[in-house]
């Protein structure tokens, strides 16, 4: 009695007749890699949503800090978790400790050491993740050749059983070795893709961090006559630290 043909539309060779065939040890690798491919593309997203938002601080932080009267008004005007307000309340929080050394430290290095490590801080919160995507790019070829390297195996059994290597033996065991090589390249693609594009806007923001950082410092260590200018603003008068104004220092 000869044998029903398949369905019409129906892929004898497809990826679930390959997992179908591979058996347990198929199921595991691409199990794995679904799991690696998921959790790489949630990084992606929730680190470029991270990003986006620091980058929308910083042009906030341009245009309505630095026209503030006050550096306590000015931080007011900040969201209440952003990193830029993180910033300038450790200044001021460092600001107002150094009067309480009883080892007197130069105030310029005190001050430098605490917006550098509060930078530091929203730095290494935007490096979380990145080491995932690092393994998923650098693994999942490893794991997708697993795949392959059983699929082979599989294959030169069969051709052994047979005893002749013919197409009908070896058509679903190569296949399912070329489907595991496709879904690990799938899969470390985008994954070093996302990481290498992720780690330049973090670099872009570290330096937009690093220049707000250094112009707080040179405002609060120059009593107000270091101040950055804000393009399309006119020169907003010397902000205070506190209650009392910094005014610049005098003229020889």
């Amino acid at each position: 009695m000869a044998t029903p043909a398949a369905p019409a539309g129906d892929n004898p060779y497809g990826l679930m007749a390959a997992l179908e065939q591979g058996g347990t040890i198929a199921w595991t690798v691409f199990i794995i890699l679904v799991i690696m491919s998921a959790a790489s593309w949630y990084i992606m997203f929730t680190k470029l949503i991270e990003q986006q938002k620091i980058l929308n601080q910083a042009k906030r932080a341009r245009t309505q800090f630095w026209g503030t009267p006050t550096l306590k008004e000015g931080a007011a005007k900040l969201e209440k978790n952003s990193a830029y307000r993180q910033i300038v309340d450790d200044g001021l929080r460092a600001q107002d400790e150094h009067t309480k050394l009883l080892d007197p430290v130069d105030q310029h290095d005190w001050l430098l050491t605490s917006l550098n490590r509060s930078q530091g801080l929203v730095n290494s919160r935007l490096g979380n993740g990145l080491a995932v995507l690092a393994t998923v790019g650098s693994t999942s070829p490893f794991v997708g050749l697993f795949g392959t390297v059983i699929g082979i195996y599989r294959a030169l059994i069969k051709i052994g059983s047979a005893g002749q290597a013919s197409i009908d033996a070896v058509a679903g065991p190569v296949g399912e070795a070329l489907i595991m090589t496709a879904l690990g390249l799938a899969v470390a693609v985008p994954a070093v893709l996302g990481y290498n594009w992720l780690i330049r806007r973090n670099k872009v923001v570290a330096e937009q961090l690093a220049a707000f950082s250094n112009d707080l410092h040179g405002y609060m260590v120059s009593g107000g006559a270091l101040k950055p200018v804000v393009a399309g603003r006119a020169p907003a008068p010397a902000l205070k630290t506190g209650s009392a104004a910094i005014a610049p220092n005098p003229k020889p």
